[in-house]
């Protein structure tokens, strides 16, 4: 297996570059001018940078190193550069939301998730390119961005993901250490599986969003993508909590401690899903299976009993909720200005969308949750495949992709589950795949144990992208 020891710097997790700090082996200047030089280069090669920020990262690295060396207050990230998807408003910086219609959006200060991670130390050296609007109009393919379709540091002719796109390309490409994403309905575990990264989607409510452009107000949630869940972990502590500024958030904080976990206690379902057609993903998945069963785990068949149309509820709601929060740029003269034709269709359709409809809507998603929160009387965790397919082709329009998707984004966004994606293997192309692990809500405790035991029995996250 391959020891983190023998990667790069850039690709270290964030507690062994924490390590290194410490130790004094590396300053967080030299740091954060290593990234912000790899940003320049890798990062804007795949199309993942919207902005750098280096004036900005190297005082806050020059006042980081100082605090080291005067005995201050000092966190794990504490001199750790990370990058934000631009949806995130940030002092000193533009926050166009992947939109080339949205060059005036222009926030003066900071989300609570950047706040929270520049309050824990952390250092913020570029806002990452994103799916415009999130995609809340639906797009057609990978070009629905300003800043070009996001390209997969393991093969350039493929796509991300989105749509966190940058964020996940710019921590598979050694860019950043860790990075802030959002997901709706996938947004999070899809760039993670893509890019061969890890990427957790928190519990709704889990993390404030004061302050992150709004997509769904009753589905968003920001997200992690970074090296492995131990650094997820590492972040939600810093993250987690509640803020009267986001009426949503009301969860507990989070206090991550790894290694103190009885593993087998937890009762572990194995989602159904047809893999016949793919059938790499399915060996990768056995043999992830096996790895979790080496960890303790005894994993036994489970299905999501429903009768509610999960994700065409899902689709409809975010669609509605999407529409409504654009409202006024809908109907500007500024909606034919975005990238993917199908998107300003779609947010334009979605504003004649009745309240009726609207509710009955909400109606039936109560229906859904209920019957989704059933599987938790018998389980405590769920594992399946994060996706069905590997990276999409970047120049082909989603329509002609022949792979199903699979992927289990409806349901669990829906229901506001938690959910981490995690490298376990590589499909036909030789690009990464991903295995998810979702679990009840404020249930993360038991989502990064697991998925800890299952990296330190893997390397498959050690892996580096043709990059390097």
């Amino acid at each position: 297996m391959i020891s983190e020891f023998d990667l790069p710097v850039p690709f270290r997790s964030i507690r062994h570059l924490s390590k290194l700090l410490s130790r004094g082996e590396v300053t967080s200047t030299a740091l954060t001018s290593m990234y912000l030089e790899r940003l320049e280069k890798q990062g804007r090669s795949f199309n993942a940078v919207a902005q750098m920020l280096p004036e900005y990262a190297l005082q806050a690295a020059n006042d980081a190193d100082r605090a080291r060396n005067t005995g201050g207050d000092r966190s794990t990230l504490t001199g750790i550069p990370f990058g934000a998807k631009d949806l995130f408003a940030a002092v000193g910086t533009h926050t166009r939301w992947g939109s080339p219609a949205h060059d005036d959006v222009g926030w003066n200060f900071d989300a609570a998730a950047v706040a929270a991670l520049k309050s824990a130390g952390a250092i913020l050296a570029a806002k990452l390119a994103m799916v415009e609007l999130a995609g809340g109009g639906s797009y057609s393919g990978a070009g629905a961005s300003s800043t070009g379709p996001c390209l997969n540091p393991w093969n350039r002719e493929h796509w991300a993901g989105g749509s966190s796109s940058g964020s996940g390309a710019a921590v598979a490409a050694g860019a950043v250490a860790c990075a802030l994403g959002s997901e709706t309905w996938g947004s999070v575990t899809v760039p993670a599986a893509f890019c061969g990264v890890t990427g957790l989607r928190p519990t709704y409510g889990r993390i404030s969003r004061y302050g992150a452009m709004a997509l769904s107000w009753s589905m968003d949630k920001v997200g992690i993508l970074a090296r492995t869940a131990d650094d997820c972990g590492i972040l939600l502590s810093a993250l987690a909590g509640a803020d009267v500024r986001d009426p949503s958030c009301t969860g507990p904080s989070f206090n991550w401690v790894p290694g103190h976990f009885k593993a087998e206690d937890l009762r572990v379902g194995i989602l159904a899903h047809d893999m016949t057609r793919t059938p790499e993903v399915e060996q990768s998945f056995m043999a992830a299976i096996d790895t979790l069963v080496l960890c303790g785990l005894h994993p036994v068949p489970a299905e999501l009993n429903l009768t509610a149309p999960v994700d065409s509820v899902a689709s409809f709601i975010i669609m509605a909720e999407g529409s409504a929060a654009h409202r006024e740029f809908i109907l500007s003269n500024k909606l034919t200005q975005l990238a993917d034709s199908v998107q300003q269709a779609g947010l334009l359709a979605g504003l004649a969308i009745t309240t009726s409809d609207y509710i009955r809507a909400q109606q039936i998603r109560t229906v859904a949750v209920n019957q989704l929160n059933q599987i938790w009387k018998d389980f405590d965790l769920l594992v399946a495949p994060t996706l069905l397919t590997e990276a999409l082709p970047v120049d082909r329009p989603f329509v002609d992709n022949e792979t199903p998707w699979g992927g289990n984004g409806g349901p669990g966004n829906l229901a506001g589950w938690p959910s981490i994606s995690l490298p376990m293997g590589f499909g036909p192309n030789a690009l990464p795949l991903g295995l998810e692990l979702i679990a009840p809500p404020f249930a993360e405790e038991a989502l990064l144990h697991v998925a800890h035991a299952y990296q330190l029995k893997t390397d498959w996250h050690l892996r580096l992208p043709l990059c390097v």
